[in-house]
């Protein structure tokens, strides 16, 4: 499955960041500043981002970072951490791993922050619960992790609407704009069954989180999620 997803991601690399501006309406981009203003609150000297993508999350973070801090970013995707590294914008030290075992000391950054792809990493709640517990592993304490993801709106309605905008559009446009029908059809099948925003608290809780709170966004269909160690 693992295998399967990676290939996904290789796959879908060039196109992604177009994908998405359209899916989201041009919005993931504002959601990512947002969500970087808040986990530049952490301070620190380092900050990881992981399922870092194209570098997106990164490249927010690195204009934010204070003198001297240092931003790395991570993915398994080595399609995507290629594209990445080759923006001339591009301020943060790569590394190619999976999240599930980071290769990195316990008590190690000041700030996580991840973006869209909680749902990819979520093959099950107890797959997910104990990745949580590998990102506050690696966490200083004190340090803060910043989740941000889709969700599901507190309203029934706007829910209903959000399902059916995803089942018209990111399966048809993502096929058609990246040519991979695969990747799209995956990609749009993990939005409706993700967590709403107090069960991913709650997970968060369970992981050995503590102060956890979050910020709904667009009426609740994508979340920010603040987490201390």
């Amino acid at each position: 499955m693992e295998t399967g997803i990676r290939k996904i991601f290789n796959e879908v690399a060039p196109t992604y960041e177009r994908v998405n501006r359209v899916l989201t309406l041009g919005l993931d981009g504002r959601w990512r500043k947002k969500a970087a203003r808040a986990a530049a609150q952490a301070g620190g000297k380092l900050w990881l981002d992981v399922c870092s993508g194209t570098g997106n999350m990164a490249q927010n973070l690195a204009r934010l970072a204070p003198l001297g801090t240092k931003v790395v970013a991570l993915d398994f995707s080595p399609a995507m951490l290629r594209l990445a590294s080759e923006k001339p914008e591009a301020q943060a030290a790569f590394v190619m791993s999976d999240v599930k075992n980071l290769p990195f000391p316990s008590d190690r950054f000041d700030l996580i922050t991840i973006s869209f792809a909680t749902r990819n990493i979520n093959l099950s709640r107890d797959l997910l619960l104990c990745t949580f517990q590998e990102f506050r592993r690696v966490l200083a304490p004190g340090g803060r992790f910043v989740n941000l993801e889709t969700s599901q709106p507190e309203s029934e309605v706007v829910r209903k609407v959000f399902h059916l905008y995803v089942r018209a559009m990111v399966k048809p446009v993502g096929y058609r704009l990246s040519g991979s029908k695969a990747g799209y059809a995956y990609l749009a099948s993990t939005i409706p069954r993700f967590y709403d925003a107090d069960d991913l608290s709650d997970l968060l809780g369970q992981a050995g989180f503590r102060t956890v709170g979050n910020r709904p966004l667009f009426f609740g269909a994508a979340a920010i999620h603040t987490a201390i160690k």
